[in-house]
């Protein structure tokens, strides 16, 4: 029962923070210079037209009818219909979101692939010529902004190079994929080299490890049952939240590259003063940090038992 009451609490809470999202979203899409209907008409429209427009829109409704109508589309899943088209806005953004999700994952697995070996051999040989290089990488993997990385890879590996596709000519697939997944891993990468060696390095000296190497465990054993273990705890929460930041903050490489994605379909919706979408991209963000940080959660009871109340097994 404590169980089910806190789970219960918990998905009243997330739901109160939606509910806020929005009321909040609702209303700072409305408080932003511009007209919807002046966007879709252009400045040559008369205002006949323009009052047309919105009343077709439903723009000349008080505001409170506003935001019950779209509270209703969001229970009905529709998310309202897009001013520029009329389509749903969950179409809009499903249409999207499988190239957001497919962007993030291909960058969390080069920073993975980056930062693992660079964090683990950084704290293995602490204070030495490879601790050193390793921690410039993570710096100049932080410091790099994507938005200089990115026209600077197009221009060597597609233009000069020809390896890959060049991003203007909109193909889609793994290759396309390779660089704006090393973008974002690059970032990425630089974060987690530093806090995958600053983990390795304080669960090297715990006691419990100590007291493994006194019983005469094999330094293999001891590394991976005892020290990995502990310091992946900080690393899996960051990663998870860092997850959540790529799915809805890859819009620099989704421009830079070309690529279709939920952070491009935001902007365009923000520049054309399409409410609707706007709403439900940032309704989206909010319940994909919500479902993330739920994961983050439970991988964190999985690797430290003792998070969950639960005793750990000697």
């Amino acid at each position: 029962m404590p169980i089910l009451s806190t789970q219960l609490l918990r998905l009243l809470r997330t739901a109160g923070v939606l509910a806020g999202v929005l009321v909040t979203v609702f209303v700072v899409a409305r408080a932003v210079p511009g007209d919807p209907a002046v966007n879709l008409l252009g400045d040559r429209a008369t205002e006949a037209e323009l009052a047309a427009l919105r009343s077709r829109l439903g723009l000349d409704l008080p505001l409170a009818d506003q935001l019950g109508a779209y509270a209703g589309s969001v229970l009905d899943g529709s998310l309202g219909h897009s001013f520029r088209d009329g389509a749903t806005v969950s179409s809009h953004i499903g249409a999207v979101l499988p190239f957001t999700v497919e962007l993030a994952l291909a960058g969390i697995v080069v920073a993975c692939l980056l930062a693992f070996p660079l964090g683990v051999a950084a704290a293995l040989r602490r204070d030495t010529l490879v601790d050193g290089a390793a921690l410039l990488l993570a710096m100049a993997g932080v410091a790099v902004p994507g938005f200089w990385l990115g026209p600077l890879l197009i221009h060597l590996v597609c233009v000069r190079l020809g390896w890959l596709p060049d991003p203007g000519a909109g193909v889609l697939g793994l290759r396309s994929l390779v660089l704006p997944a090393l973008v974002l891993g690059a970032a990425l990468a630089g974060k987690l080299t530093r806090m995958i060696r600053a983990s390795l390095l304080d669960a090297l000296h715990a006691e419990h490890v100590v007291a493994a190497r006194a019983r005469g465990l094999p330094e293999r054993r001891v590394f991976l049952a005892h020290v990995l273990r502990n310091a992946l705890v900080p690393v899996v929460t960051v990663l998870g939240l860092q997850l959540a930041a790529l799915l809805t903050g890859a819009i620099v490489a989704e421009k830079v590259f070309a690529r279709p994605g939920l952070g491009t379909l935001l902007l365009d919706a923000i520049q054309a003063r399409d409410y609707p979408v706007v709403q439900g991209c940032v309704l989206i963000i909010a319940l994909i940090y919500v479902l993330v940080n739920w994961a983050v959660d439970g991988a964190y009871r999985a690797l430290d038992p003792r998070a969950a109340g639960i005793p750990e097994r000697p």
